[in-house]
């Protein structure tokens, strides 16, 4: 019996060992796929927790991690030997709300052309078309002669009415030379018309209709070339401080003379100038304080008018030299902001400009006035309410509508301009 059993046993174990050796290599295969599947799920967690921070809006960590997790898990998906044998898919990161737009937009208010924004930044090239409509109606009645009682007039009463439309249409570039200071120019194109009546009424000393003159001059072309450069003093709007802007524009007369313009006989002008005449040369300084949802902004400025011999000829007199008055300026207002595209302008200007020279002599001298005289005109004061709307279409396109009414009688009665900024070269 026990020599039965002997080898039986012994046979018996030597047909286990290389089941024992099969379950050795399982096991250790087993191992292996729990270490793999322990690093899937190390990768897992990390994903989960960039995740969270996405969510919670630190966008530029996972801008930088994210694409790195994805890839890691894409590659360790279909590494040889997954039991599994799938490679699975990395989870795509949704964006949750919206962020807001335009967050570094420069400011902009359609109220004060081109000195109602901070200045472009380096590298940024910025064109511009404008066009802009004004009309201006002055009337006056001039009476020369003897008042006897109230209402009872022996002399001359006379009404001058003079009416005035201009349209102008105008191209304009800024450049950023650098974060700080930009530099711009400015070209006009000018359509402009010119309606005088001057008419006795009843009661005057000689009336009929042939005394009434009636005279309308148009004239276009090119108007005045202006060249700025625009500094930026001081950074403002997260401290609270406002953003100061330091402006100088410069204006060329390359638009037609006043005083060069074909006359007749009689010294009225047959053509419509389109420019001013003379050189000018304003400083001024911009404040701009954003204090969401309203921004503050106001402009001091001062005008140098340079005088130059003319030597035009109005019977009766010859005008030797004319020199414009400087002129002081001031604006002021707010512009409300409606959400991130819309904002609305509301603001007040006046202008005061000082008397022109005029030095003139007679054609004929006469005892009283035989030499060279000097006359000043009278002071003007020049108030205007403005109104505007400023629409950003796009990151490179805005819509500027701006109104301007006249508060004073020297001012122009309307002014409407519609300004479309767009950002040619958006900067290094």
């Amino acid at each position: 019996m026990r020599k039965i059993f002997l080898p039986a046993l012994l046979a018996g174990t030597l047909s286990a060992q290389p089941a024992l050796a099969q379950d050795a290599a399982s096991l250790e295969r087993a191992m292996e796929m729990i270490e793999r599947q322990q690093e899937q799920l190390d990768r897992q967690a990390a994903e989960i927790a960039e995740l969270r921070r996405l969510l919670e809006g630190d966008s530029a960590t996972a801008s930088v991690t994210a694409p790195a997790i994805v890839a890691a898990q894409g590659s360790a998906s279909s590494t040889p030997g997954d039991p599994a044998g799938v490679q699975q898919a990395p989870i795509p990161l949704e964006r949750v709300g919206q962020a807001p737009e335009d967050i570094d937009r420069p400011i902009e208010l359609a109220v004060l052309d081109n000195q109602g924004s901070v200045v472009t930044r380096r590298g940024q090239l910025t064109g511009e078309v404008q066009f802009d409509y004004a009309r201006a109606d002055r009337n006056r009645a001039v009476f020369r002669g003897v008042e006897l009682v109230e209402a009872v007039l022996v002399g001359v009463f006379d009404i001058n009415e003079n009416r005035q439309d201009v349209l102008t249409a105008a191209a304009s570039l800024r450049y950023g030379l650098t974060d700080r200071l930009e530099i711009g120019a400015r070209l006009p194109f000018v359509q402009r018309s010119d309606t005088s009546i001057v008419a006795p009424i009843s009661g005057s000393a000689n009336n009929d209709a042939a005394a009434t003159i009636d005279s309308s001059v148009k004239g276009s072309g090119i108007g005045d070339l202006e060249l700025t450069a625009r500094y930026q003093l001081i950074d403002g709007g997260g401290n609270g401080s406002p953003f100061v802007i330091a402006n100088l524009q410069g204006v060329f007369p390359t638009g037609t003379d006043p005083f060069a313009v074909p006359r007749d006989q009689l010294g009225r002008a047959q053509e419509a100038a389109t420019g001013a005449g003379f050189y000018g040369v304003t400083p001024s300084l911009t404040a701009i304080l954003p204090s969401d949802p309203v921004v503050l902004f106001g402009t001091a400025g001062y005008t140098f008018n340079l005088g130059k011999d003319v030597d035009t000829i109005i019977p009766p007199v010859r005008i030797e030299y004319v020199d414009p008055g400087d002129a002081i300026s001031l604006s002021a207002g707010m512009g409300i902001s409606f959400n991130q595209r819309t904002t609305l302008n509301l603001g007040y200007a006046h202008s005061w400009a000082f008397g022109t020279q005029t030095m003139t002599s007679l054609l004929e001298p006469t005892a009283e006035w035989s030499n060279m005289r000097q006359t000043t005109s009278r002071d003007l004061q020049i108030g205007r309410l403005l109104f505007g709307v400023t629409y950003r279409a796009t990151d490179r396109i805005s819509f500027n509508w701006s109104v301007e009414v006249g508060a004073t009688d020297d001012a122009t009665d309307l002014r409407t301009t519609l300004r479309i900024p767009m950002v040619l070269l958006n900067g290094f």
